[in-house]
């Protein structure tokens, strides 16, 4: 006798039929719509490392959730083999980030996208070379490459720090500035000048190190662009130095933090610098890597804010002690003890370091000495940031908002717990402003944007210098490293281009 299907059998057999339409309905990846875009597509866009961006999308024309094992890269010479590194990082559902660093000159360069065996887009992408890596000194008119890369033209900070420097005499500059710091112990400056885009430098006090991240971002604007001849005093600690009033004759000096009360030029931090610099290279934690390393989704992140630092503020031991009365709320320790040593039995013990972009929903970014210089890497990182509010500031904090792209907390914690709450309350608003955050950080904090900003910053200091008569005498030259496979055009053809009427 034949299989009689029973009424359960006939239904579950109708929603295994549903569930296979559902699924056929389901949209599918778009291959010939996925955009392919960005600046690491073009020979001109010379840099460390070149990227650009994958946005797979679906036959809905919408963003197309896939694995990131379905989707791969390949970048190597055309015709002539070339040593390139090359990563893939998925930034979130659907956006991808590619990323290459040459370590030779590559005569051309191919670039395949591939998704399950198929190129995506109007991939393979042909780049005409010589495409020259990071060692090459290859100058181009300042101009030209501030075109090339789509530059902004003027930043807010930049006129807001060189407004009260209208005219720059150097010699009384310097004279002023070696009196008041040249203190061995105390300070640390630098003088530089840039002579027909050669280097040099002479440093003052006892702990001149730093001077290697002022001279390396040097030596790569120079490889790439003839800077204006010029000269200016950097400061290489962290504290911004200059607190006389505009009144006053404040110095020109240039640091890498800002604060409420001081008259410095703000420049890119060292740290950003270098993780510009020596991306895929000596520096483990930079923009793109956070990116693409910024752990689960926001709705599988741990709902709890994170911290992890040095002692160097008292606020930061407040924070451990806040975290201890709520520990379900927030998670922080110190992970080394130098300023508050004798504090250590009460706020220790020390931690181990733990990659704060990881697991938790929010991450706490507070003060160390001056201003926290992680904060560009938490925006970047998905999660939402609770940003203490400080005198301190970073070159590109004037161009983010309270509750747009952070949430705020005064300055002694008083309401760090209340926000917290806040976030877990309104948790679509919380995410919105992390989203704002990272769109931020895609925006404004990538590598082409820090060079950007010193390149122009450079610029614009240079036309305020009241004389040409540029010092050298008696000053280190800080020579280029020894350029290897570099195919560069005739120097002297740009040279001949290069004048200060361009300026």
């Amino acid at each position: 006798m034949d299989d009689v299907l029973s009424d359960n059998d006939i239904i579950e057999l109708i929603l295994n039929v549903d569930a296979d339409v559902e699924k056929d309905k389901a949209p599918t990846i778009s291959l010939k719509d996925c955009k392919v875009y960005g600046p690491g597509l073009s020979e001109n866009f010379t840099v460390p490392v070149r990227y650009f961006f994958i946005q797979l999308i679906d036959t809905e024309q919408k963003s197309f959730s896939s694995s990131p094992q379905s989707l791969s890269i390949q970048v190597s010479g055309v015709k002539v083999k070339c040593r390139i590194w090359y990563q893939l990082l998925q930034i979130k559902e659907g956006l991808f980030i590619a990323r290459y660093r040459l370590y030779e000159t590559c005569v051309g360069i191919q670039i395949d996208i591939v998704y399950e065996n198929q190129l995506v887009a109007e991939a393979p992408y042909i780049i005409e070379g010589p495409v020259f890596h990071e060692q090459c000194y290859c100058p181009k008119p300042i101009n030209e490459w501030l075109s090339n890369l789509n530059c902004p033209s003027s930043y807010s900070q930049i006129d807001h720090d060189l407004k009260i420097f209208p005219e720059i005499d150097m010699r009384n500059a310097l004279e002023d500035a070696l009196k008041r710091f040249n203190h061995p112990g105390s300070y640390s400056i630098c003088h530089y000048s840039i002579i027909s885009n050669q280097i040099y430098r002479k440093c003052f006090g006892q702990y001149v190190g730093f001077s290697m991240f002022m001279d390396e971002i040097l030596l790569s604007l120079t490889r790439k662009m003839y800077l204006p001849d010029m000269e200016f005093i950097a400061n290489l600690g962290d504290w911004p130095l200059e607190q006389r009033s505009e009144a006053d004759n404040p110095i020109p000096i240039f640091s890498w933090c800002g604060s409420k009360s001081t008259k410095d030029i703000v420049m890119p931090t060292y740290d950003i610098t270098e993780a510009t610099l020596e991306m895929m290279g000596r520096v483990m934690v930079d923009i793109l890597s956070v990116m693409g390393n910024s752990g689960p989704s926001w709705e599988e992140k741990i709902q709890m804010a994170f911290w992890r630092g040095r002692d160097s503020r008292q606020e930061r031991l407040d924070l451990v002690k806040l975290s201890r009365e709520h520990p379900s709320l927030i998670n922080a320790s110190l992970t080394n003890f130098f300023f508050f040593r004798k504090e250590e039995a009460e706020y220790g013990p020390k931690s181990e370091y733990i990659s704060f972009f990881d697991f938790s929903r929010y991450q706490i970014n507070i003060d160390g000495t001056v201003a926290a210089y992680r904060l560009p890497y938490l925006i970047a990182g998905g999660s939402l940031v609770l940003k203490q509010e400080s005198d301190f500031y970073e070159y590109f904090y004037n161009d983010i908002q309270p509750m747009v792209h952070y949430v705020p907390f005064n300055r002694n914690l008083s309401n760090l717990v209340e926000k917290l709450q806040w976030a877990i309350d309104h948790d679509d608003e919380a995410k919105k402003i992390a989203e704002n955050a990272q769109d931020f950080a895609l925006s404004n904090l990538m590598p082409k944007d820090v060079l950007c900003y010193y390149a122009v910053l450079f610029k614009e200091y240079s036309t305020r210098l009241k004389s040409n008569n540029i010092v050298v005498e008696n000053m280190e030259h800080i020579k280029q490293p020894i350029q290897k496979s570099c195919f560069c055009p005739d120097e002297e053809k740009f040279q001949d281009m290069y004048s200060k009427d361009e300026l």
